[in-house]
């Protein structure tokens, strides 16, 4: 399944907590990004300058990361995608690279928040330098100020989590992302979800979905 909203609708949280539930991998581009850009890759060089920006990582870069993680063994059973497909581009590479591993896309639930909403939620992100843990000052706050609860590392916003590049990434979605919205619905695999509900009212529509669409799977 793929998870579709604007920047700061929760699609983390939701996607780490639905995985985790049906047991499969919780694939987050951001987190390639991330891991690529920290092991000095040939494909983290290439994206850190987009990401610094808060621009879209060209698509040549984007689709080698998730081909490669999508083909890995544990993705046989299935997968929550977040963060990808970002254009309708992406998403026809994406059925390609499904045709060639054998997958079939079930569904994708599209997190609605107002723009309001999604800019205050990205306002309180903070980030592990260390292990990359990602807490929120009002939904997950660490135990101790700027201390990451899992490996004691200090806590630092991203340079592309100021406000600018908040309003930046919100304009670039309705430009760039907002299509594929329409590019599901015709396909008939979107499903409209209030993410402006708590975290356990969302993530129960989620799993509600995903129990019609897939038979719990």
């Amino acid at each position: 399944m793929v998870l579709l909203g604007l920047p700061g609708a929760g699609k983390g949280t939701q996607a780490e907590r639905l995985a985790r539930a049906l047991g499969v991998p919780h694939v987050a581009s951001g987190d390639l990004f991330r891991e690529h850009m920290d092991r000095e890759t040939e494909l983290g060089r290439q994206a850190r300058a987009y990401v610094e920006r808060g621009d879209l990582v060209p698509d040549e870069v984007t689709i080698g990361m998730v081909a490669e993680r999508l083909s890995r063994a544990d993705c046989a059973d299935g997968f929550v995608l977040d963060g990808f497909p970002r254009t309708v581009a992406q998403a026809e590479a994406l059925r390609r690279v499904l045709d060639r591993i054998g997958g079939v896309l079930h569904i994708v639930p599209l997190v609605r928040v107002s723009e309001e909403v999604a800019l205050a939620r990205l306002a309180g992100r903070w980030t592990c330098r260390d292990c990359g843990a990602v807490y929120h000052d009002l939904f997950s706050p660490p135990r101790e100020a700027g201390v990451c609860d899992v490996c004691g590392g200090g806590l630092y916003q991203r340079p592309d989590e100021t406000p600018e590049a908040h309003r930046h990434r919100l304009q670039v979605y309705k430009e760039q992302t907002a299509p594929l919205v329409e590019y599901y619905r015709r396909a008939g695999l979107l499903v409209e979800v209030d993410g402006e509900q708590s975290i356990e009212d969302v993530q129960a529509d989620l799993r509600a979905i995903v129990e019609t669409a897939c038979g719990g799977r």
